[in-house]
């Protein structure tokens, strides 16, 4: 009984209460506003040059390429309005020496090729006829090459942008270094490879993928409203929402369409309150902190992403084993456990070695809500090296990881309630019809209920019984994506729990937030950024072109 009692009390550490809620929405926002106003904040809240989202109705072909790591992805997306599409995608792996070339020409030389390859392939239509060229009396020559495909380029590493197609490569992460790329314009790297080529193909917009997510989701969501925000709740977490451009009050260097009146702002809050004025803390969190690669960095973020989950899992269950007084996958004989045998950890188990626990052991965890916590078990003895775990050795990592993981839920309703209020989407409550009880009785019953786990269910049985409907123009829409969004059972549940919570929101306002996947930003995200940005262009620059073609003409001779 003394591993449950323990277990009890490490998992009270993790309790994120409604007040704290609050107070983390609070300083949230403030730091929102920060963001917006000057340059090396907490919360980056990086321009895009996104000055419009889709509403489904968009038709064309468009590319769309993600150096993500060590793999690299083309697609081509054929938007087809009435929020439909066809993607075609392939993927190749990064050769290791190109990660680590002299020049970033060896690089981006092979991502151009691929693009070749794919149109070769799959487009071959285009490619065959891409030479040809329309005749023009701008240029002395009489012509001048077209570009057929706009391309929407993912690279998911630390950029400055200035620009919707342009960006400086800030630092290489991912195992990837290539010095002279530092400082260089990513999009101007590819784009010079791509022109050696002779493809039909313009890099029209660097994309961050939590932007494209926000794009995808607003392409294929139901109803009128468009996309406020596109989050992502995987290994790390990120969101981008749509601000108003008067409220972007910091410098920005880039060109943009100033008529919509709004950008798509990244917000970069896996950095928010770094200086830990207002986030939950534990001594696990401390440690996790401290033997990272970057302290004092990205706290939201090791509080919240898979990446970490796992980890301070593994950092409880060994602070367990080491305690005197606990007895944690070790029996005294065997009739101190249920399977009748002795419970042992071999000294080889992943506990023992950090990031060795997969976050996935949390969803686990969570689905098996059987009386002998069989699945569980038979995970702890598979993946942790634990010969014959007791039910008392189950339940404890069931209570631990349970805790762990509703907290980053609520956390993440941190973030999007937060938005959700800076940006005053919530329109006011809709009027009822009179019933046995006020419209007033009937909310404050509804603001009762939502803690409970059921009050979801519960508020909305009562709202209908006060006649309160939510009209599809109230409607604030949110596109996520991530391996805990789609694969741990109940977080966007906790989500909700905890947007209930929070004051401007209630059970009231969170019926009008809709949750849904955005699958695929880096494929038809940054397909619909090439669209927005195609539409941006500005006309053609006729001498600006051969100023380039006879700068290409000198590298192709050299």
């Amino acid at each position: 009984m003394a591993l449950h009692a323990e277990a009890q009390r490490i998992a009270a550490e993790f309790e994120f209460t409604d007040t704290d809620v609050n107070s983390n929405v609070a300083e949230f926002i403030a730091q929102m506003k920060e963001g917006l106003e000057k340059n090396a904040t907490t919360m980056s809240q990086i321009p895009t040059y996104v000055t419009a989202v889709p509403n489904g109705t968009e038709k064309g072909l468009y590319l769309a390429v993600d150096l993500g790591g060590t793999n690299f992805r083309v697609c081509s997306i054929d938007l087809k309005g009435e929020s439909k599409f066809k993607l075609i995608s392939s993927k190749v792996a990064i050769p290791k020496e190109l990660m680590v070339a002299k020049t970033a020409k060896e690089l981006f030389a092979f991502l151009a090729k691929q693009i070749e390859l794919f149109l070769q392939e799959h487009h071959n239509d285009h490619f065959e006829t891409h030479i040809r060229r329309r005749q023009t009396v701008s240029t002395p020559e009489g012509y001048r090459d077209e570009h057929i495909f706009n391309l929407g380029f993912t690279f998911s590493f630390p950029v400055h942008q200035i620009g919707i197609n342009r960006g400086t490569l800030i630092r290489w992460t991912k195992g990837f270094d290539i010095p002279e790329a530092i400082g260089q314009d990513v999009c101007a790297l590819l784009q010079k490879e791509i022109d050696l080529l002779r493809l039909p193909v313009k890099v029209a917009a660097l994309v961050n993928d939590t932007v494209g997510t926000l794009m995808a989701r607003s392409y294929t969501s139901p109803g009128k409203t468009g996309t406020l925000l596109g989050a992502i709740f995987g290994t790390g977490t990120n969101g981008a929402y749509v601000e108003k451009l008067s409220k972007i009050t910091k410098p920005m260097e880039g060109d943009y369409d100033k008529t919509t009146g709004e950008m798509v702002v990244n917000t970069e809050w896996g950095s928010f309150d770094n200086g830990m004025k207002v986030l939950p803390n534990t001594i696990y969190d401390e440690q996790l902190d401290k033997d990272s690669v970057n302290p004092g960095i990205q706290m939201f973020e090791k509080r919240v992403s898979g990446m970490f989950l796992g980890e301070i899992l593994r950092i409880i269950l060994v602070s367990l084993l080491k305690s005197p007084t606990i007895s944690l996958f070790g029996d005294d004989d065997s009739a101190s456990n249920d399977w009748h045998s002795t419970s042992e950890i071999k000294k080889s188990s992943p506990l023992f070695t950090q990031w060795g626990v997969d976050s996935s052991i949390l969803s686990d965890a969570e689905l098996d809500n059987t009386e002998e916590l069989g699945v569980l078990r038979q995970h702890i003895s598979r993946v942790f090296g634990v010969i014959s775990p007791s039910l008392e050795d189950a339940q404890a990592v069931k209570t631990i990881a349970h805790a762990i993981a509703k907290r980053s839920a609520r956390l993440a309703a941190v973030a999007l309630g937060a938005i959700v209020l800076e940006t005053d989407r919530l329109a006011p409550v809709v009027s009822s019809h009179p019933g046995p009880k006020s419209t007033s009785d009937i909310l404050d019953d509804v603001a009762k209920f939502k803690i409970a786990d059921a009050a979801s269910a519960t508020a909305n049985k009562l709202a209908d019984t006060a006649g309160l409907t939510v009209n599809d123009d109230e409607i604030v829409d949110i596109g996520v994506d991530g391996s805990l969004v789609e694969h741990y059972p109940g977080f966007k549940d906790y989500i909700r729990e905890g947007l209930r919570a929070i004051e401007g929101i209630g059970a009231t306002g969170e019926r009008k937030i809709r949750i849904g996947i955005a699958q695929d930003g880096s494929g038809v995200g940054a397909a619909l950024i090439a669209l927005v940005a195609a539409k941006m262009a500005k006309p053609t620059d006729y001498l600006g072109d051969l100023r380039r073609a006879a700068a290409l003409a000198e590298d192709i001779k050299a």
